[in-house]
């Protein structure tokens, strides 16, 4: 990896990072009246990935979408705007959070129902290969979908179509506040299985963000080149509550411990420091990326608190159901 990309994959991460810190921070003030699922420590696959897709490739996303869409390029304003409710929100005021959609970056939608982004993803890549197009359908989702339906007919759909189609599983362990330990057998490999099905499927590190990088690079041009769908797990850690801009290890669902063993795996820190210790990057350097980020963030904070609220009269503009 080039010394630029590199440099790029830290403001990325970055920028995720203090954007949603920014969230959690002003989330009091009542002014965001939406429900928020932060991606804090999982921001290392959004960063890479989103980094290596192209503009035009196709990207859907979960509930806790923030990190894959401002990966992907999405504007930072039109995301905040959204979340307090506002007419220049990137979905208008009408989705929230959870609901984000950016054609001008063909991030296609996040939604709030597990897996329900799955087949609109596999709808997506039948179109690029109709079309014949070199595009990409990207699918964000968390270990949670395996435990549905739908991901099991998408993974069959796309592994027989041979669909232009990247799986980006961000396994967290928990859904909601039930541990992995709870919801799936004991010691299966959810690539190993998705790879029984027929999809050439990894599973690695989701705090090292070079590994991230050098994998999804090398399986990208063959997934744009016609053999097929691919996989990647990527085991990783949210901080953060489920839903909420708190921190929430005290009521018990998982320890303090567990906690501090990820934290200490801070994907931003340890690519920060192997950039600092190979004379990559200064510390001067990463002080002014942070203030620049900042700024960039508190202006968007007010582009979005000064942008108007939706006019009842517009309740049905770009509404396709009724």
């Amino acid at each position: 990896m080039l010394k630029k990309e590199k440099i790029k994959l830290l403001k990325k991460m970055k920028l995720i990072r203090l954007a949603e810190e920014s969230i959690a921070e002003k989330y009091s003030d009542q002014k965001m009246r939406c429900p928020v699922h932060l991606c804090t420590g999982q921001e290392a696959t959004a960063a890479a990935i989103g980094l290596l897709l192209n503009k035009n490739d196709y990207v859907v996303s979960t509930h806790r979408s923030h990190g894959h869409y401002l990966g992907k390029g999405g504007n930072l304003k039109k995301m905040l705007a959204e979340i307090y409710g506002k007419t220049d929100g990137c979905s208008k005021g009408y989705g929230g959070s959870m609901h984000l959609i950016d054609l001008n970056v063909n991030f296609m939608g996040s939604t709030a129902i597990v897996g329900n982004s799955l087949p609109v993803g596999a709808g997506l890549a039948l179109t690029i290969k109709i079309e014949r197009s070199k595009k990409i359908s990207c699918i964000f989702l968390g270990e949670g979908c395996i435990e549905e339906g739908v991901f099991h007919e998408t993974v069959n759909f796309c592994a027989v179509h041979k669909l232009p189609v990247l799986f980006v599983c961000e396994n967290n362990l928990y859904s909601v506040y039930s541990s992995l330990l709870f919801r799936q057998p004991k010691n299966r490999s959810i690539a190993k299985m998705v790879n029984a099905m027929g999809i050439k499927s990894f599973s690695i590190d989701g705090n090292d963000v070079n590994k991230i990088y050098e994998l999804a690079s090398k399986e990208l041009p063959k997934i744009r080149s016609g053999l097929g769908p691919r996989f990647i797990e990527f085991k990783t850690y949210r901080w953060r509550e489920h839903c909420g801009p708190d921190f929430d290890n005290h009521i018990g669902y998982r320890t303090e411990k567990e906690f501090q063993k990820w934290k200490k795996k801070d994907p931003i820190q340890q690519f920060q420091t192997k950039l600092l210790k190979n004379n990559e990057i200064t510390k001067q350097e990463i002080k002014k990326i942070d203030k620049n980020l900042l700024n960039k963030i508190n202006l968007a904070h007010n582009y979005a608190e000064k942008s108007p609220f939706p006019k009842p009269s517009e309740a049905l503009k770009n509404v396709y159901a009724k």
